[in-house]
C-alpha cells in the first residue's frame, strides 16, 4: 500500500533529523521551505584531500514514489567522473525503491573519494575567498557553480561588446530586507533577455550608493536562448565564497529563466555562519515568488523530476 502524504512527510523529517545527527556540521540546510539540503563529504575527517558537496531537494513524493533531485558539486568533478558517480547513485535508488537513500548516497560518494585519495590522482586546488572563512571555517564549502571566466563582469563586457545597440533598461524590483544580528540582506530582481541587459541593470544598481556600499552584491542570472534551446547563465560571489553558485542552483531548481537576481548583504560585524546562505536564498526565493517567477513548490519539483526522467530516457535510447 502506497504511503500517505503524512507518512511520506514524516519519513522525510525522520531522515533529515538522522542525517543532521550523523553528519553534524557537514550537514547544511540551504532552504528549509523548499526542502533543499547539502552534505559536505570528504575522504578523511582529519586531513581531507578530496571534498564534494551533495545538494538535494526532496520532492513531495520522496521516498515512496519520487527520487531526490540532486546535484554533485565540486570544481574537479567533470565529464566521465561525474557520469560514473551519477550512475552509481541512480543504481542505488533503483535497488532501494521506496526507501530513504540519502545515507547510502553519502557513503557511496565517500567511498569514491577515498578511492581517489588512495590513487595517484593529483589533489584538487581549491581556494577560499570569503571574509568569514578564517573565523568560520567549514561553512564555505559549497562549490555549486564555477564560471569559465574568472571575472563575470569582464565576460559580460566581452559578450556585449559585439552589440553596441542601446537596449531599454528593464524594470528593477526590490524585495523586503531580512535583518539578522545586524547583518541585512535584500534582493533585487530584473527581467533580462540579453547579457547586455544584465550589465545595464548591474550598472544601474551600483549607481545607488547604498547598494554600491554593500559588503557583497551576489548575483545570478538565467537567460533562455530559444534559437539554440540552451540557457545562458552565470553567477558572481562578490567575495562571499560559493554564494553565487548556491543562488544560481536555487534558480535552476526553481526552473526560472530570463531573470537576474542580485542579493545585497551589509555585514554587521557578527559572523552568521551558514545562516547567511539561508538568508541569501530566502531573499531570492521571496522576490521570485512576489513577482510570479515561482508559482509553487510542487510545480517546481515536478518540473525538475520531469527533466531528470527525460535525461534518463535519452540515455536508455542511446544504449540500445
Amino acid at each position: 500500500m502506497a504511503a500517505s502524504g503524512a507518512e511520506t512527510a514524516q519519513q522525510q523529517i525522520d531522515e533529515i533529523e538522522a542525517l543532521s545527527s550523523i553528519y553534524g556540521e557537514d550537514w547544511c540546510v540551504v532552504d528549509e521551505d523548499e526542502k533543499i539540503y547539502c552534505i559536505k563529504i570528504s575522504d578523511s575527517l582529519d586531513q581531507p584531500k578530496w571534498t564534494l558537496c551533495l545538494q538535494v531537494i526532496l520532492p513531495p513524493g520522496y521516498p515512496a514514489a519520487e527520487p531526490p533531485i540532486y546535484q554533485l558539486n565540486a570544481p574537479w568533478l567533470r565529464g566521465q567522473d561525474y557520469m560514473e558517480l551519477a550512475n552509481s547513485l541512480e543504481e542505488i535508488y533503483v535497488q532501494n525503491l521506496g526507501e530513504s537513500i540519502l545515507y547510502l548516497w553519502v557513503e557511496k560518494i565517500r567511498e569514491v573519494l577515498i578511492e581517489k585519495a588512495q590513487s595517484s590522482d593529483p589533489e584538487p586546488d581549491i581556494k577560499k575567498t570569503s571574509e568569514e572563512v578564517d573565523e568560520d571555517d567549514g561553512d564555505d564549502f559549497l562549490l555549486d557553480y564555477q564560471p569559465i571566466q574568472e571575472d563575470p563582469i569582464k565576460m559580460l563586457n566581452y559578450i556585449t561588446s559585439e552589440s553596441q545597440e542601446d537596449e531599454e533598461l528593464p524594470s528593477i524590483h526590490h524585495g523586503n530586507p531580512i535583518t539578522d544580528r545586524r547583518s541585512t540582506f535584500q534582493a533585487h530582481l530584473a527581467p533580462v533577455v540579453t547579457p547586455r541587459q544584465v550589465k545595464t541593470v548591474l550598472e544601474k544598481l551600483y549607481e545607488n550608493k547604498k547598494i554600491a556600499s554593500a559588503t557583497h552584491n551576489i548575483y545570478a542570472y538565467r537567460i533562455y536562448c530559444e534559437d539554440k534551446q540552451t540557457f545562458l547563465q552565470d553567477c558572481e560571489d562578490d567575495g562571499e565564497t560559493a554564494a553565487g553558485g548556491r543562488l544560481l542552483h536555487l534558480m535552476q531548481i526553481l526552473n526560472v529563466h530570463n531573470v537576474l537576481v542580485v542579493v545585497s548583504r551589509w555585514y554587521g560585524g557578527i559572523l552568521l555562519g551558514p545562516d547567511r546562505f539561508k538568508h541569501i536564498n530566502n531573499c531570492a526565493r521571496n522576490v521570485l515568488v512576489e513577482y510570479n517567477y515561482v508559482h509553487s513548490v510542487e510545480e517546481s519539483s515536478k518540473q525538475a523530476g520531469k527533466s531528470k526522467k527525460i535525461r534518463k530516457d535519452n540515455k536508455k535510447r542511446t544504449e540500445h
